[in-house]
């Protein structure tokens, strides 16, 4: 068995278009508009096609439609790119097809359109539950639209997730408890639950570069909230299962559990990353930017990548640990071994365990509840 099979194989689509750039997101997303969708589906395809001749016949497990806001594709294009991915590779007979959404591009119709051609699963970006500050985020909907386009998907699909950004500005510890709870009402199966964190490069950056970004909880409170937001969903009945990530038993998303079981995965579309296991080499797959310049690439060299650059077992070795400790259900540590060429060692293993940050059961290291909260500490001290 290869190492990747431990992980699986998933399909990533980044569609790059938004309606209008949030100030908080340093994704590659851009606002154009007109997009003929006609040509992005022959790229897409053309993709699939040179992808899948390389990889050979490998079961696909997940499909995700990321970006920018996939919900602005044509239900139609979107189905084509489900139906040639299930031709060119076998599917898993639990094949996941996620995409994500904004509640401002939900239609009842359009829905029904994706859940006819193969989406099963819906993200929705909400982002927050409360009006000011969905205005202060930079989103394009209200908290009455948010709850409209999420029974829409309810009733529409099986399995829906939502976001919420924390610790944002103005927001006290009891705010968020009072959110989240509102939230967890909702009668949802999953959760992605993220910390506002404030890039380089966006709007929120330049803002507070120049001292304007006002009213952000300091470290303790994101940190207590953090804490909260752990105790409050595992009571309602979603614990986490990786850091940001919360789910019911059995609605985890398949998708996400590739990249952090640290399995292949194959990116298309401007600014789409990849691994991918080919003849027995790694490889770490990038594509340009930019839209226009990916697009074009696609047409003129029948191919949309950057230069590939293959991924040293050591290197992959590390990539695994950093991902893996984010689960709940953590790493093998033999996996790990073999592809660092020597154990973790034991002594540090040790000393976190009488930390009360890690725990290992047989050949199985896990972060606990409080190494997750400061795993890249954890991290640190197992890598150095």
């Amino acid at each position: 068995m290869e190492d990747w099979q431990n992980g699986g194989f998933g399909l990533y689509i980044h569609w790059p278009f938004c309606q209008a750039k949030c100030p908080y997101c340093d994704f590659n997303s851009h606002v154009s508009a007109h997009v003929d969708q006609a040509a992005w589906a022959h790229a897409y395809l053309s993709e699939i096609d040179r992808l899948a001749a390389e990889t050979g016949p490998r079961v696909l497990n997940t499909i995700f439609f990321g970006g920018g806001t996939p919900s602005l594709m044509d239900p139609d294009l979107v189905a084509a790119i489900i139906d040639r991915a299930r031709t060119r590779w076998p599917a898993a007979n639990d094949l996941e097809v996620t995409l994500e959404a904004n509640p401002t591009s939900v239609e009842a119709g359009r829905f029904r359109a994706y859940a006819q051609g193969g989406v099963n699963r819906i993200s929705m970006g909400i982002q927050s539950l409360n009006d000011t500050d969905l205005k202060r985020l930079g989103r394009m909907h209200s908290v009455t639209e948010a709850r409209a386009a999420f029974d829409i998907a309810r009733d529409t699909f099986d399995r829906v997730s939502f976001d919420l950004i924390y610790a944002r500005q103005y927001q006290s510890l009891e705010d968020w408890r009072a959110e989240l709870t509102e939230a967890l009402s909702m009668a949802v199966d999953h959760l992605s639950l993220y910390q506002l964190t404030i890039e380089p490069g966006t709007a929120f950056g330049a803002r507070a570069a120049k001292g304007g970004l006002h009213g952000l909880p300091d470290d303790d409170i994101s940190a207590d909230m953090y804490l909260a937001t752990q105790d409050i969903c595992a009571r309602h009945g979603l614990p986490a299962y990786e850091v940001s990530n919360h789910a019911r038993p059995g609605a985890q998303s398949r998708h996400n559990l590739i990249y952090w079981r640290y399995g292949d995965y194959a990116g298309i579309g401007p600014g789409a990353h990849g691994r991918l296991t080919l003849n027995g080499t790694r490889w770490a797959t990038q594509t340009p930017l930019m839209p226009n310049t990916w697009l074009k690439q696609v047409a003129t060299e029948g191919h949309g990548e950057t230069p590939r650059e293959d991924i040293p077992t050591q290197e992959q070795a590390l990539e695994h640990i950093m991902m893996g400790l984010r689960l709940e259900e953590g790493l093998n540590i033999d996996r790990f071994a073999h592809l660092n060429g020597r154990p973790l060692p034991q002594d540090k293993i040790d000393s976190l365990i009488e930390q009360g940050l890690v725990h290992l059961s047989e050949n199985r290291l896990t972060a606990t509840a409080q190494g997750r909260a400061v795993l890249n500490g954890v991290l640190r001290e197992l890598l150095t």
